[in-house]
């Protein structure tokens, strides 16, 4: 089980962290990305992170986006600065079996409730 949180409504520019924690013993097992879904658009992918720490990142969130996991406390985080309106979303962290992530919504076996994030200009 995923649960997301860190969400909240910021201002253009400003940084916020999101947390997504799991729960059971098994989380260095699994590949782990965040996804987002803006308002009237198909959910994409924004970072992933592999079991070994590599990591992934769509172009539009490379430079302003870190994806890190702390494998001790089950949870991964999504530091978010630079942020700017088009990042609004309600973002979703997601868990997959096997060693890296993936941008592909169906490898994924696991999925958080998702955390709103509004970006004001």
């Amino acid at each position: 089980q995923l649960q997301a949180s860190g969400g909240g409504l910021v201002q253009a520019g400003d940084s916020l962290r999101l947390s997504c924690a799991a729960s059971g013993r098994t989380f260095g097992s699994y590949g782990m990305g965040w996804f987002r879904q803006a308002p009237g658009k198909e959910r994409e992918f924004v970072a992933g992170i592999s079991r070994a720490g590599n990591l992934y990142y769509a172009d539009s969130v490379k430079g302003r986006f870190t994806i890190s996991r702390d494998n001790a406390k089950n949870t991964m985080y999504l530091q978010m600065t630079s942020l700017k309106p088009e990042d609004t979303a309600v973002y979703y962290c997601a868990a997959k079996t096997g060693w890296s992530p993936s941008q592909l919504m169906r490898d994924y076996d696991y999925w958080g409730q998702g955390t709103q994030v509004t970006v004001s200009s």
